[in-house]
């Protein structure tokens, strides 16, 4: 794979020479979307990155989701994976159901629903709306913290160590291999693959502990317990460990921190919340479509032609549901955030087969982080707009955001 100082440089065309990691295309991307999906090829394609194609209209990416015998999920990372790392050791090792294609996929996700059925997930939201409090009661009294790091970072990553039945007092190693995989090993195949091995060998050790001391009641002994109803291996577990934490925890955080972002900068959005609390699935419906964290790539599997453009085998795609849920043919006024938009049938979740089982958990895990938030500060704002730091690539997100109350 070419290094950042290849691929750097300035991009004069982006329906054919778009750069996912350019600074400002990371900081704000909505703008060269919107460039590329009101032009005469709404599909763009870059030879960056290893080359791939970027779908921006609604349709195009819907379409492109339903379509998984020619768009396969084997690998949904949005630049190609090094040789060390399909070569080396847990290099079979992928994050099933999203990485599967038919026929597995069917049972990899009959597996894992249950446990994200609105009845199941329902029962950890005392337990988040507890731990939002009790992070807000370490820097209330300062009167300025980091929306990002001292709060949306650390809610996700305990919920899924909690519903694993893994130490949660780790919680900060656990972030560090997430960011060392899906944001800081983008551009960097060494952290990249570092930092898989660290979740997987820690994983493994985790299975062989609950093979010799069983437990009751985490997800690790459930999976490892169901050989009975599914081909179970362990490898298909360390898979679905591997998703829960790597897409569990950067995916929510950084829809919960681009919404106090906007929360921040948005008073009248503040109180309209707090003079309509009916309005919460609502407003959560249209905060995760203006802030759309993931972009999910396909392997196209065999030579074909899609709205005109030639595709090949091997070929990468970009799944931008970003690009997708800011479509004005699809939604009124898009970059505007209506809170009780009424027509909303946003993709940030996916769509189609490998549409996320995790909705319901991040839902949950988005309302409560906000409505406690909101119930103990009130009134705050950004300290410095222009000091906000933000990741993107695969997920879009602030990291950076400092906030007075």
């Amino acid at each position: 794979m070419t290094t950042l100082e290849e691929n750097a440089g300035p991009v004069n065309d982006p329906t054919t020479d778009f750069n996912i990691f350019d600074p400002e295309f990371v900081r704000d991307p909505y703008p060269t979307m919107e460039e590329i999906r009101e032009s005469q090829c709404p599909i763009a394609h870059s030879g960056r990155w290893g080359g791939s194609w970027f779908p921006t209209r609604y349709d195009d990416v819907v379409a492109i989701a339903q379509e998984h015998d020619i768009f396969t999920s084997r690998d949904i990372i949005v630049v190609p994976r090094s040789a060390a790392a399909a070569e080396g050791p847990y290099a079979g090792v992928a994050a099933p159901p999203i990485t599967s294609d038919p026929p597995d996929h069917h049972w990899h996700r009959r597996l894992i629903l249950p446990v994200f059925a609105p009845q199941a997930v329902a029962k950890y939201e005392q337990s988040t709306r507890d731990l939002c409090n009790q992070l807000i009661d370490k820097f209330i009294a300062k009167g300025e913290a980091d929306a990002g790091t001292d709060y949306a970072q650390q809610i996700p990553v305990r919920v899924i160590a909690t519903m694993l039945g893994v130490p949660t007092e780790m919680a900060d190693e656990f972030t560090g291999w997430v960011r060392g995989v899906l944001e800081v090993g983008l551009t960097d195949p060494k952290v990249r693959l570092e930092s898989r091995l660290k979740i997987l060998k820690f994983f493994q050790a985790q299975l062989d502990d609950r093979k010799k001391n069983p437990r009751e009641n985490d997800l690790i002994t459930d999976l490892l317990n169901s050989g009975d109803k599914y081909p179970v291996t362990d490898q298909y577990v360390l898979g679905v460990c591997n998703l829960m934490l790597v897409a569990g925890i950067d995916t929510t955080w950084s829809a919960i921190g681009s919404s106090l972002w906007h929360l921040a900068q948005h008073p009248e959005h503040r109180e309209q919340l707090r003079a309509n609390p009916d309005l919460w699935p609502t407003a959560i419906e249209e905060l995760l479509r203006a802030y759309s964290p993931v972009t999910m790539a396909r392997i196209v599997d065999r030579d074909t032609e899609f709205q005109g453009c030639p595709m090949k085998a091997g070929d990468r795609i970009l799944m931008s549901f970003p690009a997708a849920n800011r479509d004005p043919r699809q939604f009124e006024q898009p970059d505007e955030v209506i809170l009780d938009r009424e027509h909303n049938r946003h993709v940030a979740f996916g769509s189609g087969i490998h549409r996320c089982a995790g909705s319901n958990l991040a839902r949950l895990e988005l309302r409560v982080s906000l409505q406690v938030w909101l119930e103990r500060i009130p009134e705050f704002s950004l300290i410095d707009p222009a000091a906000v730091t933000w990741a993107g690539g695969q997920v879009h997100g602030p990291r950076v955001c400092r906030v007075r109350f």
